[in-house]
């Protein structure tokens, strides 16, 4: 498995990192056997960066990660989480005291004394540019309660903010083959502040598994289902706010894009990886199988630079005018 600098962590990571949102909740519900299965498959493909948040399962996702790190102490793993959605989304929450709370309630689910990456949870955009959170922040890692800090944002407006700061080690943002504007701008910035690139929704919800049809039913606690209209949270979070019978159309023409040899899924993880900037990807995974499937996905770069001109197509014709001036 490729590894590259992730950022101002200095950490060298996995291209393919694993997204555990799923081992949490609002995909269905996954039995705690099922997910250590998959961290434990993760690990040995080789992926070496954990990405999961104290609102998944409510601390689930943070625990069964803690519960595998304690019980395998000789893997070097790279455990991001992230803070901020477990109240109201009103700026005044973004305080030290709070990060202090919330940072020890993590400590605890992860068995860290020290947090590798710490992430604000998309929070509300007046966040990104107020001082006073990054030194809240930066007072955290004068501490020794993290090592570092970033963030993870819905628009590239707030990433480029979040970048001009100068102890932001890591932007996490939504990147897919339907969801092209961090090309434009945040990657360029990114590269030449030397901040790491975590791509999230890398599959666009599922879309770019090519394993969807019209007929396909998720289930109620599923935020594929419940979330399309953005009830929930922020819609660029399902299907990376796509409408779904256009997703499925345009899933379609990717799949078409795809040599053989090579799954849908592992061709949409292997474009992400050839972008450059990025440093990892992090699909999710609710099966052993799944993680392995993902993981393949970091020896196909090559196939991720053939379909740049098809992927760009695609984007234009379908999602540009609704995607683009959103996020």
């Amino acid at each position: 498995m490729e590894q590259r600098t992730l950022g101002k962590t200095a950490r060298n990571v996995s291209v393919i990192g694993l997204g555990t949102w799923q081992l949490g909740a609002d995909w269905g519900s996954v039995e705690p056997k099922d997910a250590t299965a998959v961290l434990e498959a993760a690990a040995d493909a080789g992926v070496n960066f954990f990405d999961t948040a104290d609102v998944y399962g409510d601390g689930r996702s943070e625990q069964t990660i803690g519960a595998f790190l304690a019980d395998n102490p000789g893997l070097d793993i790279t455990v991001a989480t992230k803070m901020g959605r477990r109240v109201d989304q009103v700026p005044e929450y973004y305080t030290l005291s709070n990060f202090r709370e919330w940072t020890d309630r993590s400590r605890r689910n992860l068995r860290q004394d020290t947090l590798d990456l710490v992430q604000l949870h998309c929070p509300p955009s007046a966040v990104y540019s107020s001082t006073e959170v990054y030194d809240a922040l930066d007072t955290l890692v004068s501490e020794g309660v993290i090592r570092n800090y970033g963030v993870s944002v819905e628009r590239t407006d707030e990433a480029l903010e979040a970048i001009r700061r100068g102890n932001t080690a890591t932007v996490q943002i939504i990147l897919n083959a339907f969801r092209l504007k961090p090309l434009d701008e945040v990657l360029p910035a990114a590269r030449q502040a030397g901040v790491g690139i975590i791509a999230r929704v890398p599959l666009a919800s599922g879309l770019l598994s090519g394993k969807y049809s019209k007929d396909t039913a998720f289930p109620e606690d599923d935020h594929r289902n419940y979330n399309r209209t953005g009830a929930a949270f922020d819609v660029g979070e399902t299907f990376s706010g796509v409408d779904f019978e256009t997703g499925l159309a345009a899933a379609q023409e990717f799949s078409a894009l795809v040599p053989d040899g090579v799954s849908t899924a592992q061709a949409a993880l292997a474009w992400i990886i050839a972008q450059d900037g990025v440093s990892t990807v992090i699909p999710g995974a609710r099966s052993a199988a799944q993680a392995r499937a993902n993981a393949e996905a970091g020896g196909h770069s090559e196939v991720g630079n053939s379909m740049s001109t098809g992927v760009q197509d695609i984007y234009d014709r379908h999602f540009r005018e609704a995607v683009h001036p959103r996020w």
